[in-house]
Protein backbone atom coordinates (compact mmCIF):
# COMPACT_ATOMS: atom_id res chain seq x y z
CA UNK A 1 0.00 0.00 0.00
CA UNK A 2 1.24 3.70 -0.55
CA UNK A 3 2.08 4.95 2.38
CA UNK A 4 1.08 8.64 3.07
CA UNK A 5 4.27 10.15 5.58
CA UNK A 6 4.45 13.29 7.33
CA UNK A 7 5.25 16.51 4.78
CA UNK A 8 5.86 14.45 1.73
CA UNK A 9 4.09 15.62 -1.45
CA UNK A 10 3.23 13.21 -3.79
CA UNK A 11 3.79 13.16 -7.51
CA UNK A 12 -0.17 12.67 -8.27
CA UNK A 13 -1.59 12.53 -12.34
CA UNK A 14 -1.71 16.44 -12.90
CA UNK A 15 -0.09 17.94 -9.39
CA UNK A 16 2.11 17.12 -6.63
CA UNK A 17 -0.19 17.42 -3.53
CA UNK A 18 0.97 16.53 0.19
CA UNK A 19 -0.38 13.77 2.84
CA UNK A 20 -1.81 16.15 6.05
CA UNK A 21 0.99 16.33 8.20
CA UNK A 22 1.01 16.21 12.16
CA UNK A 23 0.98 19.36 13.83
CA UNK A 24 4.27 18.54 15.89
CA UNK A 25 6.11 18.80 12.51
CA UNK A 26 8.21 22.01 11.86
CA UNK A 27 7.89 21.91 8.43
CA UNK A 28 3.81 22.53 8.84
CA UNK A 29 3.94 24.77 11.48
CA UNK A 30 6.17 26.73 9.31
CA UNK A 31 2.97 26.56 6.58
CA UNK A 32 0.57 26.80 9.09
CA UNK A 33 1.84 30.52 10.38
CA UNK A 34 1.02 32.18 7.49
CA UNK A 35 4.11 31.73 5.21
CA UNK A 36 2.27 29.73 2.59
CA UNK A 37 3.80 31.70 -0.40
CA UNK A 38 7.08 30.09 1.20
CA UNK A 39 6.20 26.59 1.06
CA UNK A 40 4.20 27.28 -2.47
CA UNK A 41 6.93 28.71 -4.50
CA UNK A 42 9.15 25.18 -2.62
CA UNK A 43 7.01 22.51 -4.25
CA UNK A 44 8.02 21.23 -7.19
CA UNK A 45 6.28 20.74 -9.75
CA UNK A 46 3.44 23.26 -9.77
CA UNK A 47 2.79 25.13 -12.78
CA UNK A 48 1.94 28.99 -11.74
CA UNK A 49 -1.81 28.84 -11.97
CA UNK A 50 -1.34 26.44 -9.41
CA UNK A 51 1.09 28.06 -7.37
CA UNK A 52 -1.30 31.25 -7.09
CA UNK A 53 -4.14 28.62 -5.51
CA UNK A 54 -1.83 27.02 -3.11
CA UNK A 55 -1.10 30.63 -1.57
CA UNK A 56 -4.49 31.92 -1.94
CA UNK A 57 -6.11 28.80 -0.15
CA UNK A 58 -3.12 27.10 1.79
CA UNK A 59 -5.98 25.23 4.06
CA UNK A 60 -7.30 23.78 0.76
CA UNK A 61 -3.95 21.82 0.40
CA UNK A 62 -4.88 19.96 3.24
CA UNK A 63 -7.93 18.94 2.49
CA UNK A 64 -6.56 17.66 -1.15
CA UNK A 65 -3.89 15.59 0.87
CA UNK A 66 -6.99 13.82 2.60
CA UNK A 67 -8.61 13.39 -1.13
CA UNK A 68 -5.53 11.65 -2.07
CA UNK A 69 -5.81 9.19 0.66
CA UNK A 70 -9.48 8.73 -0.53
CA UNK A 71 -8.66 8.15 -4.14
CA UNK A 72 -5.62 5.84 -3.57
CA UNK A 73 -7.36 3.83 -1.46
CA UNK A 74 -10.11 3.40 -3.97
CA UNK A 75 -8.25 2.50 -6.60
CA UNK A 76 -6.61 -0.05 -5.29
CA UNK A 77 -9.69 -1.65 -4.05
CA UNK A 78 -11.17 -1.51 -7.75
CA UNK A 79 -7.90 -3.07 -8.73
CA UNK A 80 -7.27 -5.12 -6.00
CA UNK A 81 -8.55 -8.42 -7.83
CA UNK A 82 -6.02 -7.50 -11.45
CA UNK A 83 -2.76 -7.92 -12.54
CA UNK A 84 -2.39 -4.02 -11.76
CA UNK A 85 -3.50 -3.25 -8.52
CA UNK A 86 -2.94 0.22 -7.83
CA UNK A 87 0.18 -0.09 -5.46
CA UNK A 88 2.21 3.15 -6.55
CA UNK A 89 5.63 2.64 -4.83
CA UNK A 90 8.11 -0.33 -4.20
CA UNK A 91 11.57 0.58 -2.99
CA UNK A 92 11.33 4.18 -3.69
CA UNK A 93 10.33 3.86 -7.42
CA UNK A 94 7.26 5.88 -8.14
CA UNK A 95 5.55 3.45 -10.78
CA UNK A 96 2.28 4.95 -11.00
CA UNK A 97 4.11 7.84 -12.18
CA UNK A 98 5.00 5.44 -15.59
CA UNK A 99 1.60 4.34 -15.61
CA UNK A 100 0.72 8.06 -15.75
CA UNK A 101 3.22 8.49 -18.65
CA UNK A 102 1.16 5.91 -21.11
CA UNK A 103 -2.24 6.79 -22.55
CA UNK A 104 -3.63 3.81 -21.29
CA UNK A 105 -7.00 2.21 -19.20
CA UNK A 106 -5.46 2.58 -15.76
CA UNK A 107 -3.87 5.99 -16.72
CA UNK A 108 -7.60 7.08 -17.54
CA UNK A 109 -9.29 5.89 -14.61
CA UNK A 110 -6.33 7.71 -12.24
CA UNK A 111 -7.17 10.45 -13.92
CA UNK A 112 -10.66 9.87 -13.25
CA UNK A 113 -10.79 9.07 -9.98
CA UNK A 114 -8.00 11.60 -8.74
CA UNK A 115 -9.99 13.92 -10.01
CA UNK A 116 -13.31 12.84 -8.22
CA UNK A 117 -10.93 13.01 -4.74
CA UNK A 118 -10.26 16.47 -5.07
CA UNK A 119 -13.49 17.27 -5.82
CA UNK A 120 -15.28 15.39 -2.80
CA UNK A 121 -12.38 16.66 -0.07
CA UNK A 122 -12.58 20.24 -1.18
CA UNK A 123 -16.88 19.47 -0.87
CA UNK A 124 -16.44 18.21 2.28
CA UNK A 125 -14.43 20.70 3.64
CA UNK A 126 -16.57 23.40 2.91
CA UNK A 127 -19.85 21.84 4.62
CA UNK A 128 -17.39 20.85 7.75
CA UNK A 129 -16.38 24.97 7.34
CA UNK A 130 -12.54 24.21 7.19
CA UNK A 131 -11.96 26.32 4.19
CA UNK A 132 -12.55 30.55 4.31
CA UNK A 133 -13.53 30.27 1.08
CA UNK A 134 -16.21 28.08 0.94
CA UNK A 135 -19.49 27.21 2.87
CA UNK A 136 -22.64 25.39 2.45
CA UNK A 137 -24.34 25.43 -0.35
CA UNK A 138 -25.59 29.12 -0.39
CA UNK A 139 -28.36 28.46 -3.68
CA UNK A 140 -30.54 25.71 -1.56
CA UNK A 141 -32.58 28.32 0.85
CA UNK A 142 -36.28 28.86 0.70
CA UNK A 143 -39.28 26.15 -0.10
CA UNK A 144 -38.65 24.20 -2.95
CA UNK A 145 -41.27 20.99 -4.37
CA UNK A 146 -40.48 17.56 -5.10
CA UNK A 147 -42.54 13.84 -5.73
CA UNK A 148 -43.33 14.17 -2.08
CA UNK A 149 -44.68 17.63 -1.96
CA UNK A 150 -43.11 20.96 -0.44
CA UNK A 151 -40.27 21.25 2.17
CA UNK A 152 -37.75 23.82 2.97
CA UNK A 153 -34.64 24.02 2.50
CA UNK A 154 -32.02 23.59 6.03
CA UNK A 155 -29.55 21.98 7.52
CA UNK A 156 -25.76 21.99 5.20
CA UNK A 157 -26.31 20.75 1.65
CA UNK A 158 -22.65 19.89 -0.22
CA UNK A 159 -21.48 22.93 -2.15
CA UNK A 160 -20.47 20.36 -4.98
CA UNK A 161 -20.87 23.56 -7.27
CA UNK A 162 -17.63 24.90 -5.58
CA UNK A 163 -15.67 21.68 -4.92
CA UNK A 164 -16.03 20.62 -9.25
CA UNK A 165 -15.02 24.70 -9.70
CA UNK A 166 -11.61 24.33 -7.37
CA UNK A 167 -10.77 20.92 -8.47
CA UNK A 168 -11.42 22.39 -11.98
CA UNK A 169 -8.98 25.35 -11.66
CA UNK A 170 -6.77 23.45 -9.75
CA UNK A 171 -5.93 19.89 -11.09
CA UNK A 172 -6.83 21.17 -15.09
CA UNK A 173 -3.91 24.05 -14.72
CA UNK A 174 -1.36 21.51 -15.72
CA UNK A 175 -3.03 20.28 -18.79
CA UNK A 176 -4.01 22.94 -20.21
CA UNK A 177 -0.83 24.30 -20.67
CA UNK A 178 0.15 21.53 -22.84
CA UNK A 179 -2.31 21.50 -26.43
CA UNK A 180 -0.77 17.84 -27.20
CA UNK A 181 -3.38 14.45 -27.44
CA UNK A 182 -2.76 13.49 -24.31
CA UNK A 183 -3.14 16.90 -22.24
CA UNK A 184 -6.66 16.41 -24.25
CA UNK A 185 -7.26 12.90 -22.86
CA UNK A 186 -6.20 13.41 -19.40
CA UNK A 187 -8.87 17.00 -19.33
CA UNK A 188 -11.49 14.93 -20.95
CA UNK A 189 -10.88 12.03 -18.05
CA UNK A 190 -10.86 14.76 -15.41
CA UNK A 191 -14.02 16.19 -16.15
CA UNK A 192 -15.93 12.77 -15.87
CA UNK A 193 -14.56 11.69 -12.60
CA UNK A 194 -15.66 15.11 -11.64
CA UNK A 195 -18.99 14.89 -13.29
CA UNK A 196 -18.92 11.43 -11.52
CA UNK A 197 -19.46 12.61 -7.84
CA UNK A 198 -21.86 15.27 -8.86
CA UNK A 199 -23.87 12.19 -10.48
CA UNK A 200 -24.14 10.58 -6.67
CA UNK A 201 -25.44 13.93 -4.92
CA UNK A 202 -28.64 12.69 -3.05
CA UNK A 203 -31.15 14.73 -1.46
CA UNK A 204 -32.13 13.97 2.19
CA UNK A 205 -34.70 15.08 4.56
CA UNK A 206 -35.92 15.30 8.23
CA UNK A 207 -39.83 15.37 9.30
CA UNK A 208 -41.01 17.21 11.29
CA UNK A 209 -44.83 17.38 12.91
CA UNK A 210 -46.41 15.57 15.35
CA UNK A 211 -45.12 11.78 15.82
CA UNK A 212 -43.03 12.23 12.73
CA UNK A 213 -45.93 13.03 10.67
CA UNK A 214 -44.10 14.47 8.04
CA UNK A 215 -46.50 17.42 7.89
CA UNK A 216 -43.35 19.87 7.34
CA UNK A 217 -39.97 18.69 5.62
CA UNK A 218 -36.70 19.91 6.23
CA UNK A 219 -33.82 18.79 3.14
CA UNK A 220 -30.67 19.56 1.52
CA UNK A 221 -28.23 17.86 -0.36
CA UNK A 222 -25.06 15.15 0.43
CA UNK A 223 -22.80 13.56 -1.38
CA UNK A 224 -22.63 9.79 -1.30
CA UNK A 225 -20.09 7.91 -0.15
CA UNK A 226 -16.75 8.16 -2.38
CA UNK A 227 -17.28 4.02 -3.08
CA UNK A 228 -20.29 5.04 -5.16
CA UNK A 229 -17.77 7.45 -7.26
CA UNK A 230 -15.34 4.80 -7.38
CA UNK A 231 -18.10 1.67 -8.41
CA UNK A 232 -19.62 4.35 -11.33
CA UNK A 233 -16.27 4.89 -12.82
CA UNK A 234 -14.59 1.07 -12.11
CA UNK A 235 -17.70 0.51 -14.60
CA UNK A 236 -16.24 3.30 -17.10
CA UNK A 237 -13.04 1.67 -16.88
CA UNK A 238 -14.15 -1.25 -18.48
CA UNK A 239 -16.40 -0.01 -21.26
CA UNK A 240 -13.59 2.72 -21.58
CA UNK A 241 -13.44 3.87 -25.30
CA UNK A 242 -10.07 3.97 -27.66
CA UNK A 243 -9.60 7.10 -29.46
CA UNK A 244 -7.71 8.77 -31.60
CA UNK A 245 -7.22 12.59 -32.38
CA UNK A 246 -8.97 14.16 -35.32
CA UNK A 247 -7.39 15.77 -38.26
CA UNK A 248 -7.63 19.09 -36.99
CA UNK A 249 -6.20 18.04 -33.62
CA UNK A 250 -9.28 20.16 -31.69
CA UNK A 251 -11.15 16.18 -30.62
CA UNK A 252 -11.01 12.96 -30.72
CA UNK A 253 -12.81 10.18 -33.06
CA UNK A 254 -12.93 6.41 -32.13
CA UNK A 255 -10.16 4.33 -32.95
CA UNK A 256 -12.93 1.82 -34.01
CA UNK A 257 -15.76 2.94 -35.68
CA UNK A 258 -17.67 0.07 -34.36
CA UNK A 259 -18.00 1.55 -31.25
CA UNK A 260 -19.88 4.28 -30.17
CA UNK A 261 -18.49 8.44 -29.61
CA UNK A 262 -17.64 8.92 -26.50
CA UNK A 263 -19.82 10.90 -23.92
CA UNK A 264 -18.47 13.39 -21.50
CA UNK A 265 -18.94 10.49 -18.85
CA UNK A 266 -17.09 8.15 -20.44
CA UNK A 267 -13.48 7.25 -20.00
CA UNK A 268 -11.35 7.57 -22.98
CA UNK A 269 -7.51 6.34 -23.72
CA UNK A 270 -5.14 6.02 -27.02
CA UNK A 271 -2.51 3.15 -26.12
CA UNK A 272 -3.70 -0.49 -25.74
CA UNK A 273 -2.50 -1.70 -21.96
CA UNK A 274 0.36 -4.04 -21.39
CA UNK A 275 -0.60 -7.26 -19.81
CA UNK A 276 1.85 -6.25 -16.24
CA UNK A 277 2.70 -10.00 -15.73
CA UNK A 278 6.40 -9.02 -15.30
CA UNK A 279 8.63 -6.51 -13.46
CA UNK A 280 8.64 -3.34 -15.79
CA UNK A 281 10.14 0.06 -14.99
CA UNK A 282 9.40 1.47 -18.15
CA UNK A 283 5.48 0.87 -17.97
CA UNK A 284 4.78 0.92 -14.07
CA UNK A 285 4.45 -2.92 -13.78
CA UNK A 286 5.69 -4.69 -10.75
CA UNK A 287 4.77 -7.96 -12.35
CA UNK A 288 2.55 -10.34 -10.77
CA UNK A 289 5.25 -12.57 -8.89
CA UNK A 290 4.47 -13.45 -5.10
CA UNK A 291 0.51 -12.31 -5.47
CA UNK A 292 -2.16 -13.94 -4.24
CA UNK A 293 -4.33 -15.70 -6.48
CA UNK A 294 -7.47 -17.37 -6.13
CA UNK A 295 -7.55 -21.46 -7.34
CA UNK A 296 -11.84 -21.73 -7.71
CA UNK A 297 -12.12 -18.54 -9.62
CA UNK A 298 -12.49 -18.07 -13.58
CA UNK A 299 -12.15 -14.02 -13.31
CA UNK A 300 -9.03 -11.55 -13.36
CA UNK A 301 -7.72 -12.95 -10.03
CA UNK A 302 -7.91 -17.10 -11.43
CA UNK A 303 -4.38 -18.16 -10.02
CA UNK A 304 -4.65 -19.00 -14.48
CA UNK A 305 -5.08 -15.17 -15.34
CA UNK A 306 -3.22 -13.59 -12.40
CA UNK A 307 -0.30 -15.80 -12.45
CA UNK A 308 0.14 -15.36 -16.47
CA UNK A 309 0.60 -19.06 -16.97
CA UNK A 310 3.69 -19.32 -14.85
CA UNK A 311 1.98 -21.43 -12.09
CA UNK A 312 1.88 -20.72 -8.90
CA UNK A 313 2.96 -22.16 -5.11
CA UNK A 314 0.76 -22.97 -2.27
CA UNK A 315 1.84 -23.06 1.61
CA UNK A 316 -0.91 -23.44 4.06
CA UNK A 317 -0.95 -21.60 7.12
CA UNK A 318 -2.67 -21.23 10.22
CA UNK A 319 -4.58 -17.87 11.70
CA UNK A 320 -7.35 -17.03 13.88
CA UNK A 321 -10.51 -15.86 12.90
CA UNK A 322 -13.99 -15.81 14.41
CA UNK A 323 -16.43 -18.17 14.60
CA UNK A 324 -19.99 -19.65 16.41
CA UNK A 325 -21.10 -15.69 16.24
CA UNK A 326 -24.28 -15.60 19.02
CA UNK A 327 -26.48 -13.03 19.06
CA UNK A 328 -27.18 -11.82 23.03
CA UNK A 329 -30.05 -9.90 23.78
CA UNK A 330 -29.57 -6.50 23.65
CA UNK A 331 -27.26 -5.66 21.50
CA UNK A 332 -24.14 -8.06 21.10
CA UNK A 333 -22.81 -10.61 19.11
CA UNK A 334 -20.70 -12.72 20.59
CA UNK A 335 -17.52 -15.08 18.96
CA UNK A 336 -15.60 -17.06 19.66
CA UNK A 337 -11.42 -17.18 18.53
CA UNK A 338 -10.97 -20.24 16.25
CA UNK A 339 -7.46 -21.28 14.34
CA UNK A 340 -8.18 -22.47 10.85
CA UNK A 341 -5.93 -23.63 8.63
CA UNK A 342 -5.97 -22.68 5.00
CA UNK A 343 -4.27 -22.77 1.66
CA UNK A 344 -2.38 -19.57 0.10
CA UNK A 345 -1.67 -19.74 -3.60
CA UNK A 346 0.86 -16.90 -4.62
CA UNK A 347 2.44 -16.73 -7.99
CA UNK A 348 5.36 -17.97 -9.24
CA UNK A 349 8.25 -15.64 -10.50
CA UNK A 350 9.33 -15.80 -14.13
CA UNK A 351 12.84 -17.52 -14.74
CA UNK A 352 14.22 -14.05 -14.93
CA UNK A 353 12.98 -11.91 -11.66
CA UNK A 354 15.05 -8.66 -12.38
CA UNK A 355 13.56 -5.28 -13.39
CA UNK A 356 13.06 -4.94 -17.54
CA UNK A 357 14.05 -1.64 -18.59
CA UNK A 358 14.06 -0.53 -22.20
CA UNK A 359 16.16 2.34 -21.45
Amino acid sequence: NMNFLPGIWWSLPLVLVWATPPVTSSWWYMGAVGSSRVMCDNVPGLVSRQRQLCRRHPEAMLSIGRGVAAWTAECQHQFRRHRWDCNALERGQRLLGRVLLRSSRESAFVHAISSAGVVFAITRACSQGELKSCSCDPKKKGSAKDSKGHFDWGGCSDNIDYGIKFARAFVDAKERKGKDARALMNLHNNRAGRKAVKRFLKQECKCHGVSGSCTLRTCWLAMADFRKTGDYLWKKYNGAIQVVMNQDGTGFTVANKKFKKPTNNDLVYFESSPDYCIRDRDVGSLGTAGRVCNQSSRGMDSCEVMCCGRGYDTSRVSRMTKCECKFHWCCAVRCQDCLEVVDIHTCKAPKSAGWISRT
